[in-house]
């Protein structure tokens, strides 16, 4: 399950505004490889659900997670920063090991119970 924190769903709705787009059309949450820790979380909205797409509703707004990138994000917070220095979306992934300065990228570290997870190749 993939969660936002009130803060983040009220500037997200904004730029739902600004962008001319309503409450129905779902944002997608996912991860690729890169960043300076491995794996970088993604956003956008996106109103085509694929076959192998998750859906959860948190504050009101609907969200999509691929079921590869859900391994990797479950259970993940997805907040709001007001801060000058680290303004907009921050991860909460109880999967990540660590992270990088701008938080937006993570090292994963499987849960104890499960190490055989599938490594991503990303092309």
């Amino acid at each position: 399950m993939i969660t936002l924190t009130e803060d983040a769903a009220k500037e997200i709705r904004k730029v739902k505004t600004g962008e001319d787009l309503s409450d129905d059309v779902p944002m997608r949450i996912g991860i690729k490889g890169g960043g300076c820790a491995g794996f970088t979380y993604t956003f956008e909205f996106d109103s085509k659900k694929g076959k192998f797409d998750l859906e959860f509703e948190s504050q009101g707004l609907k969200i999509l997670v691929d079921k590869k990138s859900h391994l990797y994000i479950d259970g993940t917070e997805v907040g709001w920063s007001y801060s000058l220095m680290d303004r907009g979306l921050k991860f909460t992934n109880p999967a990540a090991k660590g992270s990088c300065g701008c938080g937006t990228s993570f090292i994963y570290e499987p849960p104890e119970e499960d190490k055989t997870l599938p490594t991503l190749q990303f092309t």
